[in-house]
């Protein structure tokens, strides 16, 4: 992409209508829009897809998660105060680039409580937007057949068929992989923008918003952001342009932080200048909780991305199925806990997703000087006891899915006959009916859906237009802003709102 330059090759000091730091999910759709009109300067803290073709391809994205991080993998990994592991997408594209393609749109009750007051027309414009640009629906692999069958016959119904919108029962939803197992993410989305008022800065780690304090809110004018040289550079909006942070649920209340936004006692602690109090910044951190049950099939399986979803109003099934030409000694995020032997292997995965959720904790600064040191957080996982009842009747429902004839052919036979299934990892509790073992299974199993959200929440820190309250020329437009996780899985609304404030702005400037 002509676009796209080395924040080295930039010059120091620059000026535009609009500034959006972040060229990830939510990011690149808005950076687009935007160019439309006015020019736009996108910083990225990674490289290109180009740079890391393993990406862009269905059957080598588990390569990409298992990468040695070297400071610039697209996969940047962290591990929350509680110990799971997780990651942030730190490539062009964001995390849509490097997770399993699922694409579904945000449920009901997740746009009745953002505390936003949707234009619903609009929505679904923004949504088909990015469908036309970069939805696809695959053929659908025996695995992913099967457990479709099974979460039918263990009750998840009805059959609801191929679609993206958010319906209660069992379907395949859309897919950012194409039918060549080639991704399609986000960074696609900037193609549809003006790509002469459009400048793509790579390897810009932003230091810090920049704050004119002459009218009665301060006011945010430019940022400051280091090159891969650690060279310092400054870049300026225009009269009525504006600096959007998309810089992710992590970095966003962290560059809010860093910049002199947040509560004010916690900033004098950090010796940080207050430019704004805001008590709410990096609180209300929430992930949702993974519970995933993994099956070594006995015969060479088709690897698939995410397509299939069972979708109930407490939790959501889906599954996914790799084939893995050696033995992994370790696999990151509760895939692989434990060495295995075989030469080979094929694994079947059934994960769950927990509605919301309730349980919220903290984010707070690694360091005041290293923007690229990944913030500490909390979730505070299972806190609140109805994350942990949803999590005990997702449970349940496994057990019920692994009874059904859908699942039967995938069992082992062993010497005396006997037809079981073989895990990679603790099985489910014997008893699935006592709720004590089935509380201390999921808190012990407990991964991360890689769903995080809060930091900067809609009516504590932004308000419904996503301005921060209290400041002017200063928004954010990603899933810090979220108070719970948009239906089965994030990255469809995410696109979506990215287009639908990159309009409204549009709108209202003119």
């Amino acid at each position: 992409m002509k676009s796209v330059y080395e924040a080295n090759d930039l010059p120091l000091v620059e000026e535009y209508d609009y500034i959006v730091i972040g060229g990830g999910t939510a990011g690149c759709p808005l950076a687009a829009t935007l160019s439309e009109k006015y020019s736009v300067l996108l910083l990225e803290r990674g490289n290109t897809p180009k740079a890391h073709p393993n990406v862009l391809s269905a059957s080598k994205n588990m390569a990409t998660l298992m990468e040695e991080d070297d400071g610039d993998t697209p996969a940047q990994r962290f591990t929350s105060e509680e110990g799971v592991e997780n990651f942030r997408g730190r490539i062009l594209g964001g995390t849509s680039m490097i997770n399993g393609g699922f694409f579904s749109e945000a449920d009901n009750d997740f746009l009745a409580k953002s505390g936003v007051e949707w234009d619903l027309g609009e929505v679904d414009k923004a949504y088909k937007w990015v469908r036309d640009s970069i939805v696809s629906y695959s053929n659908l692999s025996a695995w992913n057949s099967a457990v479709k069958e099974a979460l039918l016959e263990a009750g998840i119904g009805p059959d609801n068929g191929a679609t993206t919108k958010h319906k209660l029962g069992t379907k395949q939803s859309g897919s950012t992989f194409d039918d060549q197992g080639r991704r399609h993410g986000a960074v696609e989305l900037l193609n549809n923008g003006d790509l002469k008022n459009l400048r793509i800065a790579i390897h810009a780690s932003v230091k810090r918003i920049i704050f004119s304090t002459e009218y009665s809110n301060p006011a945010a004018i430019g940022v400051i952001y280091i090159d891969r040289k650690g060279r310092s550079h400054k870049a300026f909006v225009r009269n009525k342009g504006e600096v959007i942070l998309s810089a992710g649920t992590l970095g966003s209340p962290q560059l809010l932080l860093l910049s002199g936004i947040g509560p004010q006692s916690y900033l004098s602690s950090q010796h940080i200048p207050l430019v704004h109090s805001q008590p709410n910044v990096g609180k209300f951190m929430a992930d949702n909780p993974r519970n995933t049950i993994n099956l070594i099939i006995p015969f060479p399986l088709q690897g698939s991305s995410g397509q299939i979803v069972g979708i109930t109003n407490d939790y959501y099934i889906e599954t996914f199925a790799y084939s893995l030409p050696f033995s992994p000694t370790k696999l990151p995020f509760g895939f692989y806990p434990r060495p295995l032997t075989p030469p080979q292997l094929s694994l079947g995965s059934i994960v769950e997703k927990v509605v919301g959720p309730l349980s919220t904790g903290t984010l707070w600064l690694a360091s005041k000087t290293n923007v690229k040191a990944t913030p500490h957080v909390q979730f505070n996982y299972f806190s609140n006891p109805i994350d942990l009842s949803r999590c005990v009747g997702a449970m349940s429902k496994f057990g019920e899915l692994l009874k059904t004839k859908s699942l039967d052919g995938f069992k082992y036979v062993d010497l005396n006959g006997v037809r079981d299934f073989m895990f990679l990892g603790p099985p489910l509790p014997t008893n699935l009916s006592d709720d004590s073992s089935m509380e201390d299974y999921c808190r012990s199993s407990v991964t991360s859906f890689w769903h995080y959200h809060g930091g900067c929440l809609v009516g504590k820190v932004v308000d419904e237009n996503f301005k921060v309250i209290g400041t002017d020329s200063l928004r954010v437009v990603d899933a810090s802003t979220f108070v719970m996780s948009p239906g089965t899985n994030p990255q469809a609304t995410l696109m979506m709102i990215g287009r639908y404030i990159g309009l409204k702005m549009l709108r209202e400037r003119t």
